[in-house]
């Protein structure tokens, strides 16, 4: 049984607050990416949708004159680092298992390269599969952050996900555990 779903996850206050400002639709279509990807890389879906669902959760908006400036955000962006600390905090206070909350901050922090100097890491499996699924939903310019959806419908769309989840979990000649 898990103890925190991702319904959980999107109804603090926090999550919204973060997850509305780096793009709802992008988190929730990163998560189901993150699922089908777990599937294929023998990685705890569980653990790869809440790190696809929160991975930009550290996002700041860079603007220049009112507009989104990409350039701006490229060159100084560390969203990853902060959303990595903002998930393991959520995630501890909604009483997620400390090691799976790190494990999902873990993902969160290098799921991109981003703001490491001509980086390039070794990923875990974990890591990868969500580095893979922002990837899938990602759109030039940073447009993936501007996609709209109501809120029943992403509350039906998380919902659904988590019903997949557990699903997952619950086929016998699987016997996965969480």
């Amino acid at each position: 049984m898990r103890k925190v779903r991702l319904t959980d996850i999107y109804l603090h206050p926090i999550a919204k607050k973060y997850i509305n400002r780096s793009g709802l639709v992008h988190a929730i279509s990163t998560a189901y990416h993150a699922f089908s990807l777990a599937k294929r890389y023998g990685v705890c879906p569980d653990l790869a949708t809440k790190a696809a669902f929160l991975h930009d959760i550290g996002h700041y908006t860079w603007y220049t004159d009112g507009k989104w400036d990409y350039s701006l955000y490229k060159e100084n962006d560390i969203h990853a680092i902060k959303g990595a600390d903002r998930a393991h905090k959520l995630l501890i206070r909604l009483g997620e298992d400390p090691k799976k909350a790190k494990e999902i901050a873990l993902a969160i922090l290098l799921h991109t390269d981003s703001y490491l100097p001509n980086g390039q890491l070794e990923l875990q499996p974990l890591q990868k599969v969500v580095a893979l699924a922002d990837e899938k939903d990602e759109e030039p310019g940073g447009l993936h952050h501007y996609r709209k959806m109501d809120e029943t419908r992403a509350l039906e769309r998380i919902k659904a996900l988590d019903e997949l989840v557990d699903a997952y979990y619950e086929t016998p000649d699987l016997k996965h555990s969480v």
